[in-house]
C-alpha cells in the first residue's frame, strides 16, 4: 500500500513540476481511448461493414483506394473510424486532459476544422503507406497506415486544442 501512495506523490510531483510535459503525456495516454476506438471501428470496418465494398477501387479528388489498398471499403472504414475516434477524443480530453469547461458550442467550430483537415490527412495518406509497406508485411500495412495516421493527428491536435479549443 505504502508504493502506491508513494507513485501517487511522483506523480504528484513531477505534475508540479512540469505541468506542460505532464499535460502532453497526459494527452498522449488519454488518447488512447481514441486510438482503441479508432482500431476497433477500422478492424470492423474493413473485416466486416464494409468488407463486401473492397472489391470496388475508390477515386476521388485526392482520394485513390485501389482494390489492393482496400477500395471503397477501405476507404469508409479509415473515414468512419476516425470520425468515431475524434468524438471519443473531444470529450476525453476535454474533461481529462485540459480539465476545460467551455461550452462546445462555442468552440466546436475550431475542433471540427482541426480534425477535418487532419482527417483528409488521414484519409489520403493510407493508401501510399499501404502500397509501400505491403511487400513487406502483408495485411498489418493497414495497421501501419493507422499508426501513422495517429502520429499526425497528434501533431496537429495537441497544438489546437490546448492553446485554442480547449483555452
Amino acid at each position: 500500500m505504502n508504493r502506491s501512495i508513494g507513485l501517487v506523490q511522483v506523480v504528484k510531483g513531477f505534475k508540479n513540476k512540469y505541468p506542460d510535459l505532464y499535460e502532453f503525456i497526459l494527452f498522449n495516454i488519454m488518447s488512447n481511448v481514441a486510438t482503441i476506438t479508432n482500431f476497433v471501428m477500422l478492424w470492423l470496418g474493413t473485416g466486416l461493414l464494409f468488407k463486401g465494398l473492397a472489391t470496388t477501387s475508390f477515386n476521388w479528388w485526392i482520394f485513390n483506394y485501389s482494390v489492393k489498398q482496400g477500395g471503397l471499403g477501405g476507404f469508409v472504414s479509415f473515414l468512419v473510424a476516425y470520425i468515431a475516434a475524434q468524438i471519443v477524443n473531444f470529450f476525453v480530453q476535454r474533461k481529462v486532459v485540459f480539465g476545460a469547461s467551455v461550452q462546445i458550442r462555442k468552440v466546436i467550430v475550431w475542433y471540427v476544422l482541426t480534425v477535418t483537415v487532419a482527417g483528409i490527412i488521414s484519409v489520403w495518406l493510407p493508401p501510399f503507406v499501404i502500397s509501400e509497406l505491403t511487400p513487406f508485411i502483408g495485411g498489418w500495412s493497414a495497421t501501419v497506415a493507422n499508426i501513422v495516421n495517429i502520429v499526425i493527428q497528434v501533431v496537429i491536435n495537441y497544438p489546437m486544442m490546448k492553446f485554442v479549443i480547449m483555452k
